[in-house]
């Protein structure tokens, strides 16, 4: 089951875009978070709910 959860999350990832630039995001696991890398974003994963708020991202260098 969790192997079935794992693939349908990481599908789920693969389908976001960068709420400004409309461009790829890269995950980070560790840091629980997906990075825009053209728009200089990092925005976080929360309770496993990505959270696409310019708002909430972190910038980053």
């Amino acid at each position: 089951m969790n192997e079935v959860k794992s693939a349908t999350d990481a599908k789920m990832l693969e389908s976001l875009v960068c709420p400004v630039t409309h461009g790829p995001l890269n995950y980070d696991a560790k840091a629980q978070e997906l990075i825009s890398a053209n728009a200089k974003l990092a925005f976080p994963i929360r309770n496993g709910i990505p959270v696409m708020l310019v708002d909430e991202a972190r910038e980053i260098e």
